[in-house]
């Protein structure tokens, strides 16, 4: 996205319905805007099904997703990060048992936010999310270069949702923060696998990482 692009300015109309107008703001003028302390604790967060309205409408960029109401634009993929989600997915897809599906940068709807994580395993098959997407999932990865904040941010939803799993994908350490243990609030556990230790589901797939960052 180009720093001349329009960005969605939006408020409350009438019957509760949204009326957004577009508006040209170059990128530095909003960051700038943004990092008012005043202006931050007016911000109006969008809601799941705001985005949606707007998303239909062709108002909000193809790459971005909805991070606890806000609007974020998404990251461009590097090389390696498209060579560990390849690996991920192949090793992951091997021994998937009946009923769960993996899931490629899909979107998750969740309460306030619809993150589209690189990888993802849910219940039931693509047909099954037919109308709607999944609200949880049993595992869930994030592959992260430059975004490692942002990332990291991303676990309080996951949690909050009831996602089984996280794995954070360190890609410059080559080391992957594992998540376990959901509840309101963050994950209960968290550790940090490294060089010579592996990655493992519960349905038995081994992933050294010494062969995922090879």
């Amino acid at each position: 996205m180009t720093d001349d692009q329009n960005h969605i300015i939006s408020e409350p109309g009438k019957g509760g319905g949204v009326t957004a107008t577009h508006r040209s703001l170059r990128r530095p003028q909003m960051v700038e805007m943004l990092e008012r302390p005043a202006v931050r604790r007016r911000l109006v967060p969008f809601s799941v099904a705001c985005y949606h309205k707007l998303r239909d409408l062709g108002m909000v960029p193809v790459k971005t997703e909805l991070l606890n109401g806000v609007v974020v634009e998404k990251m461009t993929k590097s090389p390696l990060h498209t060579l560990l989600a390849h690996r991920l997915f192949d090793c992951l897809a091997v021994d998937l048992p009946p009923g769960y599906h993996l899931r490629k940068e899909d979107p998750l709807t969740l309460a306030t936010s619809e993150p589209e994580p690189d990888l993802a395993i849910v219940l039931g098959d693509s047909e099954t999310y037919r109308h709607q997407h999944p609200a949880t999932a049993e595992l869930v990865i994030e592959i992260a270069v430059s975004s490692i904040e942002l990332d990291r941010a991303k676990a309080d939803l996951y949690a909050g949702a009831g996602v089984s799993t996280y794995w954070l994908v360190l890609a410059d350490a080559r080391a992957v923060e594992v998540y376990t243990r959901p509840r309101t609030g963050g994950y209960g556990s968290m550790e940090t696998r490294r060089s010579g230790q592996a990655l493992e589901t519960w349905y038995g797939t081994h992933i050294p990482l010494a062969i995922l960052f090879a």
